[in-house]
């Protein structure tokens, strides 16, 4: 490893990076194409209106026959291996809308051990468990689809819950997690008008109206549900379905969809991650930032200022993208406030208090942070995340000094209850289990590499005794996975990528106890890859809601860029000290 290599590789990947985006505006990266969401999408325009949409119906069947596999299956991104949930859904809406090929009934055949309606839905149901955020939607659309006839057999969701106050959710452990109200809301209403009726079918069918009031409070202004593709469809194909064609929001959705498709006729599973890759881009970059003022006032211009009528979330908080359908969120909110301290220097504004405080407020019982929503169920996405506690918790070590006494003092208490947590869910090999990131390759499909170096190097610069033990735990157990060539995949054993690589060196290269060789090695492997001209190959790492993989460009680029800036400076610094 020499500081020439290292040079050459970084002003390379920066150049990169500053010229993906257009001067005056944020970064706005590139997710990849989703075979999901293609097919969903497909699939609600043609029961939405089958005539008007014919183009975009076409071209989106046409991607999905031309990007099948060999083994006649699809996965969530062209880079990902074939999955039940990407397959069946696309084989709905060519069963629907075309003609699927032969060799895709042989796949599911052999995924539900048959072809019975049966086997069907006890294989979706199973895969995805007690959470019925997404197969309940899947089973849905099999119906709609003509592929299943049975309602009945499909799990109903208690839509009528929808009109209680958001602050009640959390004590109702509902079945869906917290962003997917559009969705118990349009598919409960299609599942209940397809089903058998009771004795309580008059009371339900009176809270119809209502629940149709809420879910239109909650579409954005752009028509889409979280800017998600998925979550849309689902709920224009449910509205369609159950009667509701003409309705407003159905209309919106998809408009929506017509707004969002690509020039290929396929979908990304969200419009875009704008401010997530715009604060990986500032740290990355650090003293290298342009039009350093435009994006401190577009981020102070950018967190939330009201209670968001989605989730009810209090202001604030930061949400994953500018765009309408954006939520504020607990990995988007510190990593606004990192890029504000990077791009400020640390000068304390008012948004710095509210986003600090949002966070505090979002913390749960158990010391950790959740994604969106304090404590609402036991499903997995509402849960604390030690990576994303790690994150809070590096925020605020940042900031507190900054801060007013009274926010200071609760801020330092936070942190003690984050530590705890931390503490807690790290493994006794030294590893902590990331929520948003894992790795397609590992056969739990998670990414400790990932999580652990999150949590390593957010606790870099803590000055705690207990938190840098706590650590260098987690240092030696990304020692110990380092493959024979040099990088890191998401877990022992398992095929080196490039972003997890960066990640991982970014977060030991500040730790004078890691030796030069492991850093030379890992360097080594990201070297050879960007000889060989693979450097920003695409690798889907990012796990979306309900295992939806995607791959977005800018990862591999901010990774890179933050690794090397690192190892060149922490390298330099250590070889000074001696």
């Amino acid at each position: 490893m020499k500081k020439e290599q290292i040079d050459e590789m970084m002003i390379e990947v920066q150049t990169r990076l500053l010229e993906s985006r257009k001067p005056g505006c944020m970064w706005r990266g590139h997710l990849s194409s989703s075979a999901i969401s293609t097919a969903v999408s497909v699939f609600a325009l043609y029961l939405i209106d089958k005539h008007k949409y014919a183009l975009n119906i076409k071209k989106g069947a046409d991607w999905l026959k031309r990007t099948m596999k060999a083994e006649g299956a699809w996965g969530d991104s062209a880079e990902s291996p074939a999955n039940m949930t990407a397959t069946l859904l696309s084989y709905a809406a060519l069963y629907a809308v075309d003609e699927p090929p032969y060799e895709v009934k042989a796949y599911l055949r052999n995924k539900f051990g048959g072809e019975s309606e049966e086997q069907l839905i006890k294989g979706v149901l199973n895969y995805y468990g007690s959470d019925l955020t997404f197969s309940v939607p899947i089973l849905s659309m099999c119906g709609l689809a003509g592929i299943l006839t049975r309602w009945n057999k499909i799990p109903p969701l208690p839509f009528e819950l929808a009109v209680l106050p958001q602050k009640l959710f959390r004590f109702l452990q509902l079945p869906v997690v917290s962003y997917a109200i559009p969705a118990l809301i349009a598919v409960g209403i299609l599942r209940y008008k397809k089903g058998s009726k009771g004795v309580l079918s008059p009371i339900r069918n009176m809270f119809i109206p209502k629940c149709l009031q809420v879910l239109k409070k909650l579409q954005p202004a752009d028509g889409g549900f979280l800017e998600a593709a998925p979550l849309t469809a689902f709920v224009g194909m449910c509205m369609c379905g159950a009667g509701y064609k003409d309705h407003e929001v159905t209309q919106k959705a998809a408009q929506f969809l017509i707004d969002t498709v690509r020039e290929d006729g396929a979908w990304p599973i969200d419009t875009d991650l704008a401010s997530w890759v715009t604060s990986l881009s500032l740290r990355a970059l650090g003293k290298d930032i342009p039009e350093r003022q435009f994006f401190i006032d577009k981020l102070r211009t950018n967190a939330l200022k009201e209670v968001h009528p989605f989730t009810g979330a209090q202001p604030g908080g930061w949400g994953w993208t500018d765009l309408s359908g954006s939520v504020p969120d607990a990995d988007d909110t510190p990593g606004a406030l990192i890029a504000l301290h990077v791009l400020t220097g640390g000068i304390y504004c008012e948004e710095i208090g509210n986003g600090v405080k949002w966070l505090m407020d979002l913390q749960n019982r158990d010391g950790g942070i959740p994604t969106f929503c304090k404590g609402w169920t036991k499903l997995p996405f509402d849960q604390s995340s030690p990576d994303l506690t790690a994150h809070v918790f590096y925020a605020f070590q940042l900031w507190k000094d900054e801060l007013p006494d009274d926010l200071r003092k609760r801020c330092e208490t936070c942190s003690r209850r984050m530590y705890s947590f931390m503490q807690q869910a790290q493994t006794e090999e030294g590893a902590w289990i990331p929520l948003w990131f894992g790795d397609q390759d590992a056969p739990d499909e998670h990414s400790p590499v990932y999580g652990t170096a999150t949590a390593v190097d957010y606790f870099s610069t803590s000055q705690d005794l207990k938190v840098k033990e706590m650590a260098l735990k987690g240092v030696n157990y990304l020692l110990s996975v380092q493959n024979p060539d040099g990088g890191w995949g998401g877990a022992k054993g398992v095929a080196s990528k490039v972003t997890l690589t960066a990640r991982t060196l970014a977060a030991l290269a500040s730790y004078q106890e890691v030796s030069d060789e492991v850093i030379e090695r890992g360097f080594g492997y990201l070297y050879q890859l960007y000889q060989q001209g693979e450097i920003y190959r695409p690798e889907p790492i990012g796990l979306y809601f309900a295992r939806l993989w995607y791959s977005e460009e800018l990862y591999n680029v901010t990774f890179l860029l933050n690794a090397l800036k690192r190892i060149r400076q922490y390298r330099i610094l250590f070889d000074k000290n001696g």
